[in-house]
């Protein structure tokens, strides 16, 4: 099982629910956004991800996505 932290220092682990914490341009995404405070559940932590993304997601309207663990803070 992985586990990662950010500069927030809580852990994560695989099926958490975090929110991500800034703005985030999608990139490729045809000028999409992710909003501050969007709620993302059941993460799922990877270490083959793209560039320094760590984080495999479903994304609330934009679906499946790599995420940085920079961008997001874990819930509770």
């Amino acid at each position: 099982m992985l586990s990662t932290s950010s500069s927030c220092s809580f852990g994560r682990t695989d099926g958490d629910t975090v929110i991500v914490a800034t703005t985030v341009k999608v990139k490729g995404g045809g000028g999409s956004v992710i909003k501050a405070g969007t709620k993302v559940r059941g993460i799922r932590l990877i270490a083959d991800g793209v560039g320094d993304h760590d984080i495999d997601a479903n994304v609330p309207g934009l679906g499946r996505m790599q995420l940085k663990s920079s961008v997001v803070k874990k819930v509770g």
